[in-house]
C-alpha cells in the first residue's frame, strides 16, 4: 500500500535521510514542512540556516510549507500546518529524542495520522556511515558541546570525520549523530536531490565554546556542471 506522507524538514542530515528511506518504501512525499523557530534554543526544531529549505525544496522537487513559530506555540503551529494536509502520516528524523518523538506522535494521533520515524534507535555510527555511503554530502554548521572547536564549522562528514566523532563520544560522551544537540548539519548533495546546493558566502560566529556557520548566500547547480 502506497502511503501519502508529509516530511518534517530542516535541511539537515536526518530529515534528508528520512526522505531518502521513505522514497525507497515507494511512498509519496507530498509536502515538506518547516517550522522556523524564533528562539534559537528550540527543543523541537532546528534553526540554523533554515532559510535554505526553500532552495533545498526546489532541489528535491517537493513543495515546502513553512511558517515561523514561537517556543510556547511550536506544537500548536505544527498541528495547524498539518491539519489541512490530505496525508496518511508524517515522517521525521528523530533518532533517540523521546521529547520530539512523543510530541509529534501526540499531534498525529489528534489528527488521525500516523507518525513515522525511519531512523528511530538506529546505531548512530552506522547511520552516519550509511548516509555517507549513500552519497550525501553533509557539512557541520553548528557545534555546541565540549570537545568541539571552531575548526569543526564547515567540516564535511566523511569517514575520517565520523572516526573523530566516535573519539569525541568515547572521550566526552557526545551523541555521535548529534541527536542531543551537540552539532547541527546541512546537506549540500545527495541521491534525492536533483541539483546540488553550492555555498557562496558564509560567516562563522564563535562564542567561547560553541559556534555556528551561517550561509548568507548559496545557489543551486546542476550535477553535470
Amino acid at each position: 500500500m502506497m502511503m501519502r506522507v508529509a516530511a518534517l524538514f530542516s535541511g539537515g542530515k536526518d530529515s534528508m535521510f528520512s526522505i531518502y528511506i521513505t522514497q525507497q518504501y515507494g511512498w509519496e512525499i507530498t509536502h515538506l514542512v518547516t517550522l522556523q523557530p524564533e528562539q534559537k534554543d528550540s527543543w523541537m526544531f532546528h534553526s540554523i540556516n533554515i532559510h535554505l529549505t526553500e532552495q533545498l525544496s526546489e532541489a528535491l522537487g517537493i513543495p515546502l510549507l513553512k511558517r515561523p513559530t514561537k517556543g510556547e506555540k511550536e506544537l500548536d503551529d505544527l498541528k495547524d500546518i498539518l491539519q489541512d494536509l490530505k496525508v496518511d502520516g508524517v515522517i521525521s528524523g528523530a533518532i533517540a529524542s523521546e521529547y520530539q518523538r512523543t510530541r509529534i506522535e501526540k499531534i498525529c494521533d489528534e489528527l488521525g495520522m500516523k507518525s513515522f520515524t525511519p531512523l528511530w534507535h538506529k546505531n548512530q555510527e552506522l547511520l552516519l556511515r550509511n548516509q555517507v555511503h549513500a552519497g550525501f554530502r553533509i557539512i557541520i554548521v553548528g557545534v555546541f558541546a565540549h570537545g568541539f572547536d571552531e575548526t569543526w564549522l564547515g567540516k564535511t562528514i566523511d569517514e575520517t570525520t565520523i572516526n573523530d566523532l566516535v573519539n569525541l563520544h568515547n572521550k566526552y560522551g557526545i551523541n555521535i549523530a548529534g541527536e542531543g544537540g551537540e552539532y547541527e548539519t546541512l546537506v549540500l548533495e545527495g541521491p534525492v536531490l536533483h541539483k546540488k546546493l553550492v555555498v557562496d558566502e558564509v560567516v562563522k560566529e564563535w562564542k567561547r565554546d560553541s559556534g555556528v556557520l551561517i550561509v548568507n548566500r548559496a545557489h543551486l547547480e546542476s550535477f553535470n556542471k
